[in-house]
């Protein structure tokens, strides 16, 4: 079976198909539209067969925005049978994939007293001087209300540079524990297997949930807690703390590690080809403009950038 590209037009109406047929109240008709359009031609069932292989990779995530999408099925109908031949299309495609590959969201996401969206970097001064700065797809709730001033990270990653006019302790919450920083500059980062602290100045104690245990982080160093404790501690890569100036810094990384990282600054799908996924890439790369950080990539190594639309793009041997 062939895997060449489809045409936008025809990729378009696919993933309207998709979120047509996603949908649990698609009638019999519908199903026999499609199974009409997908028979027509060779490419309609190959762009079906294609946008079904990005699905075992990716995920749509369930939020308010797709549920208002789908909420009317005359809209709906009427988006598939305009979709790829005007702006309706481009809508509906925009509006479908600016949830592929991006995490799931939970409802903490939604309710945060702070959050950015994909690609979006943000920095806060807290009242008490504090320089709070936001990764993509971050969500913090921030309470200075007690008798501690207390930032929750609820997900991605923060920044955070400790300020000096207020005499409470100053924490920093996750599902995993907690961090307190001793006058000091650091990185707080929830992965799927607990949370990352890297320390870039002074020192930071680390409390896991469970532990009655305190350990402190020097200048340098960093570790990953979960809620039973803390793991091996190691040191902080050169450029952790780049993505706060816009920018990504990596030494000798895969090229598969560089674009996950980009992907997810970019609404959309973000492939690499397995053929050149273990080229090893050495440089800076600006993350609020991936495109300019793609298009880099083609004059050191042998790559090019296949564009299906600019919501789908993979990297493939040249």
């Amino acid at each position: 079976m062939s895997n060449a590209p489809v045409s936008s037009r025809v990729l378009e109406a696919a993933i309207a198909w998709k979120l047509s047929l996603d949908d649990a109240s698609g009638t019999p008709d519908e199903r026999g539209e499609f199974m009409r359009w997908h028979a027509a031609s060779e490419e309609h069932a190959r762009a079906w067969r294609q946008l079904g292989a990005m699905d075992q990779r990716v995920s749509v995530a369930a939020g308010p925005a797709r549920q208002a999408l789908l909420q009317s099925r005359v809209g709906l109908r009427r988006r598939v049978a305009k979709a790829g031949g005007g702006l309706a299309g481009m809508l509906l495609l925009g509006s479908l994939l600016a949830w592929v590959g991006a995490p799931a969201l939970a409802p903490s996401y939604w309710l945060a007293d702070q959050r950015t969206a994909t690609g979006e970097l943000r920095t806060l001064r807290l009242e008490d001087g504090t320089l709070l700065s936001l990764n993509t797809h971050t969500a913090v709730d921030i309470d200075f209300q007690g008798e501690q001033r207390v930032i929750v990270l609820h997900q991605g990653e923060i920044s955070v540079e400790t300020g000096h006019h207020d005499p409470r302790p100053l924490l920093v919450r996750t599902d995993d524990g907690r961090l307190r920083p001793l006058g000091t500059r650091f990185l707080v980062r929830r992965e799927a297997s607990g949370t990352r602290l890297e320390v870039l100045q002074a020192s930071v104690a680390a409390k896991p949930l469970n532990s009655g245990d305190e350990q402190v982080l020097r200048e340098g160093q960093q570790v990953l807690m979960d809620a039973n404790g803390l793991g091996l501690v190691g040191q902080v890569p050169a450029g952790a703390d780049a993505w706060t100036r816009g920018m990504l810094v990596v030494d000798n990384v895969r090229l598969g590690d560089l674009l996950a990282t980009l992907g997810k600054y970019r609404s959309g799908y973000l492939g690499v080809d397995a053929k050149v996924a273990d080229l090893r890439v050495t440089g800076s790369f600006p993350l609020t403009d991936t495109d300019l950080a793609l298009a880099s990539l083609v004059p050191a190594l042998p790559v090019k950038i296949e564009r299906h639309t600019q919501w789908w793009v993979t990297v493939t041997s040249k």
